[in-house]
């Protein structure tokens, strides 16, 4: 990387800068870089450093999810920071922990990279991990390191039931309300924006960069007596269609329950899209949606969206819908 600056001549002097990579400093200068400072919760016995980490559980029960992001398939160098992939990456995970009703405790992250990969840019991922760890009241207590073709995160996160049960995807019954809470559609409509090359608006284009998932509604929801939940990971009628299949019930949702937000309504007029489409099929928000007994008082910011009956699939008034989202491997 080439510099220019002015010296105390008036004539512009070259000074040549070293960019450090990871092939500099090696698989365990990597890991040092990693673990250094690293926070740790009181669920953590054993972090770093060991042959293994040594989780404490209130109930001897851990809830453990995994997920994957690679490079160019999840995430962009050109469209996120090192920092946005590490909050990204970290907030999927954890994002599954609060759909079973449980709170993160811990998060284990595999690494893999070219060894031409800027420190920097490590430097930065750690950040954004170790930031939305701290939004989760989490720790980051181990992992590994490979090199790779491209940059490739494989994260296991643990969490804690806290003595309660957890809530699946087939618990749902007929007459039960639905219910979610979180953005739905932010995400997906920055993605639209990326994609045809603009930045901005910034709120849109950030949701698609940073999830903001609601961690600890999702224990809340547990104690409500939620009947199923999931997280919307692939798009709301997309997940929604795996508690209706796995809980042997249709979901009825209801368009003008939806909240589809001024941002979005401009955003869609803007590149000619429906931000409805967004809000039933846009994935990337992890938002939770969960069925509850009819009865239920559901506190802010859960906001009812349909309601549970006999059958099978999901419908939006009465219709059924595209069912978009997401799915690998599929074309």
């Amino acid at each position: 990387m080439l510099c220019w600056w002015l010296g105390p001549s008036t004539h512009p002097v070259r000074e040549e800068f070293v960019i450090t990579t990871i092939s500099d400093v090696g698989e365990f200068g990597v890991i040092a870089r990693v673990v250094a400072g690293l926070d740790a919760v009181p669920s953590t016995l054993i972090g770093p450093g060991d042959d293994a980490a040594v989780i404490a559980t209130s109930d001897n029960r851990v809830v453990a999810s995994t997920d994957m992001l690679i490079e160019n398939r999840h995430f962009r160098r050109d469209w996120s920071t090192a920092e946005d992939v590490g909050h990204k990456a970290a907030a999927r995970a954890f994002s599954d922990i609060a759909a079973m009703g449980a709170t993160p405790s811990a998060l284990l992250v595999a690494f893999g990279a070219p060894g031409t990969l800027e420190l920097s840019w490590v430097d930065g991922l750690v950040a954004g991990l170790r930031a939305e760890c701290a939004a989760a009241e989490a720790a980051v207590v181990g992992g590994d390191v490979t090199e790779a073709d491209v940059i490739t995160l494989a994260l296991t996160a643990l969490g804690d039931l806290d003595g309660a049960r957890p809530v699946t995807l087939g618990g749902a019954q007929a007459g039960d309300t639905v219910a979610v809470c979180g953005r739905l559609g932010w995400a997906a409509a920055g993605f639209a924006v990326l994609g045809r090359g603009f930045r901005s608006p910034v709120q849109v284009v950030n949701a698609h960069r940073r999830p903001e998932p609601p961690y600890f509604e999702g224990q809340r929801a547990a104690a409500l007596g939620a009947t199923a939940m999931t997280d919307v990971s692939d798009g709301l009628v997309a997940d929604l269609g795996h508690i209706a299949e796995a809980s042997g019930v249709r979901i009825d949702l209801r368009a003008e329950l939806m909240d589809v937000p001024a941002k979005l309504r401009e955003v869609g007029a803007a590149l000619n899209v429906d931000p409805l489409v967004w809000v039933l099929t846009g994935g990337d928000d992890y938002a939770l949606v969960a069925t509850f007994p009819k009865r239920t008082e559901l506190p802010d910011p859960w906001r009812t969206i349909g309601s549970v009956a006999g059958g099978e699939g999901v419908r939006v008034d009465g219709r059924r819908w595209p069912k978009g989202g997401h799915e690998h491997f599929r074309r």
